[in-house]
């Protein structure tokens, strides 16, 4: 393959237990790769269990920048990322290999695309009345607010999200603009996208059958839940400084073990809400990548894990195509 003028960047993105971390590693045995993990939960120490964190085995193999920056009190935003990444791929670079940037978090990504615009900053009055709203009528009501106003943000937002659905609130009744207004005058006014500074190849990897995916991810809980999660969360909560409001904790898995040891769930209940928030989940990366192809000078690469017959592929047909998109032939 000739070298692109542009120096190369991966993105690696799919739905949560689409077999993302499985195609990373194993790229990085036929190309010159170094792994940035896009997770805004895997940048958390002491969270791995419910995050299904790469083992240390497997970080051994294919070491992930961006993995345990953060105490799980201290938040961490799309802004945050965007500099961590931004210098993480100059550093890949530097040593003349390509950065490989694996993960299920799209607003990190879409970020990465976008560039940051210039959101007003915080109002305590402001968010405040947006709390109380919150507290008398519950968060589904003020999502709904915001779908009003603001209807292409809030459908990436889930309602129960109250962090998020309060800030966009927030930037449409300090400044009279939607969010989803600030970030295209933001991309509008940017001297140079990402798509234009990189070679950029997008995959997204996921199995065609949504059934296949939904017993992947009940599965994987399950066996998180037998690996020792209530454990991991529970040295979480016994710290005394977390709550169930941080991003943290707030992460899919994360949050219904929370309500379980505070017993407002049973294990059961907490088990069968932890499935479903993963497959909520799944659905909103889904319709991230929906929407993708509105990027420019950008193509969105889809690798389905099986055939139109529902048959799976092997992890070497699956590896094999993910190098036809990136124009290597597999060693």
């Amino acid at each position: 393959m000739s070298s692109p003028s542009r120096p190369t960047v991966i993105f690696l993105m799919g739905p949560t237990a689409s077999g993302k971390t499985d195609l990373a590693i194993s790229l990085r045995q036929h190309l010159p790769v170094e792994l940035i993990s896009v997770d805004s939960a895997l940048v958390y120490r002491g969270m791995d269990i419910g995050s299904a964190k790469p083992t240390a085995e497997e970080q051994a193999a294919a070491p992930h920048r961006l993995l345990d920056i953060r105490d799980p009190s201290e938040p961490y935003s799309a802004a945050d990322f965007v500099a961590d990444a931004e210098r993480e791929i100059a550093d890949i670079h530097a040593q003349g290999k390509i950065p490989l940037l694996v993960g299920g978090t799209m607003l990190y990504f879409k970020a990465l695309l976008d560039g940051l615009a210039d959101m007003p900053e915080a109002d305590p009055e402001v968010r405040a009345q947006i709390e109380r709203d919150a507290e008398e009528f519950g968060w589904p009501f003020v999502h709904q607010q915001l779908a009003q106003v603001d209807p292409e943000i809030a459908a990436e937002i889930h309602p129960n999200h109250s962090q998020r659905v309060s800030r966009a609130l927030e930037v449409y009744r300090l400044s009279g603009k939607t969010m989803s207004e600030l970030r295209r005058e933001q991309v509008r006014n940017s001297t140079e996208l990402f798509s234009e500074r990189f070679n950029l190849i997008q995959i997204a990897i996921a199995p065609r059958e949504r059934a296949l995916l939904h017993e992947r991810i009940a599965l994987r809980f399950s066996k998180m839940a037998d690996a020792g999660l209530v454990k991991e969360v529970q040295a979480l909560y016994d710290r005394g400084d977390l709550h169930a409001d941080l991003p943290a904790i707030r992460a899919v898995g994360y949050r219904q073990v929370w309500d379980f040891i505070e017993g407002r769930l049973s294990h059961d209940e907490m088990l069968e809400r932890g499935i479903i928030a993963t497959r909520q989940l799944a659905k909103r990366q889904f319709t991230w990548l929906r929407g993708w192809q509105n990027y420019p000078n950008t193509q969105l690469n889809w690798l389905y894990t099986d055939d139109e017959a529902g048959n799976l592929l092997s992890k070497e047909e699956i590896v094999r195509c993910a190098l036809n998109f990136i124009g290597i032939a597999a060693i």
